[in-house]
């Protein structure tokens, strides 16, 4: 037995060095060849002899199915950090430590990476766990998909007994690379290198994840056994790395905030080109002591703050306008860009607006122009550029016709779009039917845009109730799909046959009616069938629906077409569930308006919540507001609430409120 123990060990620990050599140190051990060699000839031992398999095996990264993630309490809190956005800030920050600590204190500058939190705790050196951020107090355990990552050690140098923090993130290359793919798929598209190790990490099944080039960083740690442990930060970040942990190579060690600016100053210009996606610098105070002294708020330490780099802006050559007709028929101009980076993605469209947007910029094909991402998510046209070409250039006159169908186009009254009025236009179709399969709608995964071009163009379906007469057999026949694809799209179109009321009325897309106002509708109704026989008055009568939204549903619900398609529905199926019962009624008459990018959930599910606990959301904010929770890059609701003295929650405040409830 000692022998294929022996050799079992010797494998193990080449494989591991290997990976640890490449994918932290970026320097390449063994060659494909000899790893894959290796790989198998460990794998056959294992089989051949099972006890002597251990979690530290390399084989233990292939990855498994799982029902659900199961969530698990931190040992030790994460807390998320402040903000601050100029040098000013980060003075005053500055002041508040030294007024504490003293005069010298050294900080620790980092670069902040715009991925997902998580926890690792090792045992004895053995990975035994890594759980997600969560609200910080609880996460979820994905221990089986980290370990497919392979920056992450499943045994380290020592046999060290350690909680270690890092940042998930995906390389931009290889972001690019999955969107290229999922493209020609016809699977989801990624909008930034953060969302994608996000829905990466939390796959079910995790060998999906661990066909993702997935990294980390690691930031923080917390000993079990403090009496040896390093007396400041960057010492510990040594000693991370010497564990065998990937620690970002650009940290640095200042004396002073003015040296701490610098690095900010030269990270906002050096960002670009990095391979992954970094959106600030975190400043920690170096002296573990100091750390201790200064302590936590209830939802960041004092001893750290991030300086939140400014929103990337790039110039580029407009290609051309490119026409696109929406679910409603509104016409939209795209900027077709000369592709450039901006933000940790390729960039080669951009918005914008409408046509009174580019009368205003007086934008035209040729320009060179200023873009932006705003929120960090969606790039615009902001500015063009200052150039003696642009008075040669023809000034960009709107359509009169739809690019589609060729229809006359419409204004309506108070609105600056153009619309095309054509009911049967292909655009409009293939973009209602987009709509209905979106998240926002009916939540149906799998099939993106180019499978909708193909089953359309295919005449498989000419509207969005063709979707529950497909079969597999029909998904088989389009270019690219396979059986297991054929198989994800079937299934998911059948479980949305039961999606909650407010979703189908937002799939419906009737005119004037957005999300939040579908959910209005369900909480108020039973069923579809009396929304559909509920007259002008009795609609107007809800709490937040106006006359002209009244008017827009009794009109859908008295359209022969539409009754038509929803008797089709009803026969296919589709039956949606009940609204979600109340847990409680600790939010009711609390009225909330969500802004900006939160953390530890989305949105919609923020909304969730607030409405499971008897409050009610809103999209603006106005003086019946009661709070505006405001997550990162919050856009001018914030500025709003502020005008109008509402009160303003951080999400961790937010998160706090209700933490009895969750």
């Amino acid at each position: 037995m000692d022998a294929p123990l022996d050799r079992i060990n010797f494998l193990k620990d080449e494989i591991n060095k290997s990976n640890y050599k490449y994918y932290v140190e970026e320097n390449p051990y063994l060659s494909d060849f000899e790893y894959d060699k290796m790989f198998a000839e460990l794998k056959e031992l294992e089989e051949k002899y099972p006890l002597l398999k251990t979690p530290d095996s390399p084989t233990q990264r292939v990855g498994s199915v799982s029902e659900k993630f199961f969530p698990y309490t931190h040992k030790y809190r994460l807390y998320s950090l402040d903000n601050t956005y100029n040098e000013q800030e980060l003075e005053k920050w500055y002041e508040r430590v030294t007024k504490e600590c003293g005069n010298n204190v050294d900080l620790v500058c980092e670069l902040k990476i715009d991925g997902l939190a998580i926890a690792l705790t090792y045992e004895k050196g053995i990975f035994i766990r890594g759980v997600t951020r969560g609200d910080g107090i609880t996460g979820e355990d994905i221990t089986t998909n980290l370990k497919t990552v392979k920056a992450i050690p499943l045994k380290l140098f020592e046999p060290a007994d350690i909680e270690v923090r890092g940042e998930i993130y995906m390389p931009k290359t290889s972001f690019e690379k999955l969107n290229e793919e999922n493209l020609k798929k016809g699977e989801k598209i990624f909008a930034n290198p953060r969302n994608a190790a996000s829905g990466s990490i939390r796959q079910l099944d995790s060998t999906i994840t661990a066909k993702r080039d997935l990294s980390i960083f690691v930031y923080s740690s917390v000993f079990e056994n403090t009496l040896n442990a390093p007396k400041t930060h960057y010492e510990s970040m040594m000693y991370l790395k010497k564990l065998g942990f990937k620690i970002n190579p650009n940290i640095r060690l200042c004396k002073n905030i003015k040296e701490a600016i610098e690095y900010c100053k030269e990270w906002d210009l050096k960002r670009a080109d990095l391979n992954y996606a970094t959106d600030g610098v975190v400043i920690k105070v170096n002296n573990l002591l100091f750390q201790e002294d200064l302590g936590f708020t209830s939802r960041a330490p004092k001893w750290a703050t991030a300086f939140k780099f400014p929103p990337e802006e790039v110039t580029t050559k407009l290609l051309d306008i490119e026409l696109n007709i929406g679910k409603s028929g509104a016409v939209t101009p795209v900027a077709i860009l000369d592709p450039v980076q901006l933000a940790g993605s390729t960039v080669s469209r951009a918005s914008l607006h409408n046509f009174d947007e580019i009368k205003r910029l007086d934008v035209r094909i040729g320009d060179t122009v200023l873009i932006k991402k705003a929120a960090e998510i969606i790039p615009k046209v902001i500015k063009v550029m200052e150039n003696p070409e642009h008075e040669n250039l023809p000034e960009y006159v709107p359509p009169t016709r739809c690019p589609a169908c060729n229809s006359l186009l419409t204004t309506r009254p108070g609105e600056v779009n153009l619309y095309c009025e054509n009911d049967s236009c292909s655009q409009q179709t293939i973009a209602k039917i987009e709509f209905w399969v979106s998240k926002e709608a009916m939540d149906i995964d799998f099939i993106g845009p180019s499978i909708i071009q193909q089953l359309y163009e295919n005449r498989f379906i000419s509207n969005a109730v063709d979707l529950y007469r497909l079969t597999m057999q029909d998904f088989m026949q389009l270019d690219g799909v396979k059986e297991k694809s054929a198989y994800n799209m079937y299934n998911s179109i059948q479980n949305s046959k039961t999606r909650p009321l407010n979703r189908l009325l937002t799939a419906f897309a009737i005119r004037h009616i957005g999300k939040e106002t579908a959910e209005l509708l369900a909480e108020n109704f039973t069923n579809l069938d009396e929304i559909m026989t509920a007259n002008i008055e009795t609609l107007s009568a809800i709490d937040g629906i106006g006359s002209k939204m009244a008017e827009s549903v009794y009109e859908f619900f008295h359209n022969e077409n539409n009754l038509h398609l929803i008797k089709e529905l009803k026969n296919l199926g589709l039956n949606p569930a009940s609204k979600a019962v109340k847990k409680s009624d600790k939010l009711t008459g609390k009225t909330f308006v969500l802004t900006g990018t939160l953390q530890n959930m989305t949105r919609d599910k923020a909304s969730e919540i607030i409405k499971e606990l008897g409050g009610k959301t809103s999209s603006s904010v106005s003086k019946n507001t009661s709070y505006v929770i405001a997550g990162e890059n919050p856009g001018s609701k914030l500025d709003k609430a502020q005008n109008l003295g509402v009160i303003i929650l951080t999400e961790d405040e937010f998160l706090a409120m209700i933490e009895e409830d969750l």
